[in-house]
């Protein structure tokens, strides 16, 4: 995290995470997502892929958000696969800090271009990732089941072409 990120709450840090982060992560990713959080094995699997980096932020000694990433070593694209905050951290800017590692993470294993899904239904996520130069580029009608919100698929690109 920035200072001024760590300055907004005292003992909030960012590090990558770890296998041992599973229960927590899965906690949360239900928690955020209750009609559609993947499963623990794909979220173990994404753990523990080559292709992936995961970042977890704490609150003391909880995990109260994470990220990640998917940008297998010599593609040019790059895929933010998730983010989620705990309601009572959000408005601290982790969102803002975690899009900046992610894209950070891309750049660094050679990406062009990210590319991320968000639900029509989340106009607060879409304007964090607007903000941080990510386009509408199509729109995957009923893609989020069961409940048949629609994704809004977003691309940044990080070279020019």
């Amino acid at each position: 995290m920035t200072a001024a990120e760590a300055g907004r709450g005292a003992g909030i840090r960012l590090r990558d995470a770890e296998f041992a982060d599973l229960d927590a992560i899965m906690a949360l990713e239900t928690a955020t997502f209750p009609t559609d959080a993947w499963s623990r094995d794909l979220m173990a699997a994404e753990l523990a892929s080559p292709h992936t980096a995961y970042l977890v932020v704490e609150s003391g000694d909880e995990v109260v958000a994470y990220a990640g990433l998917s940008a297998p070593a010599g593609s040019e694209q790059a895929d933010i696969q998730t983010i989620a905050v705990d309601g009572t951290h959000r408005r601290l800017g982790i969102g803002t800090v975690l899009v900046e590692q992610l894209l950070g993470a891309a750049r660094s294993r050679g990406a062009a271009e990210v590319f991320l899904e968000v639900r029509a239904d989340n106009p607060g996520a879409e304007a964090l990732y607007a903000r941080h130069g990510f386009a509408r580029i199509a729109v995957r009608p009923r893609y989020y089941q069961p409940d048949g919100v629609d994704a809004i698929v977003m691309r940044k690109m990080l070279k020019d072409a």
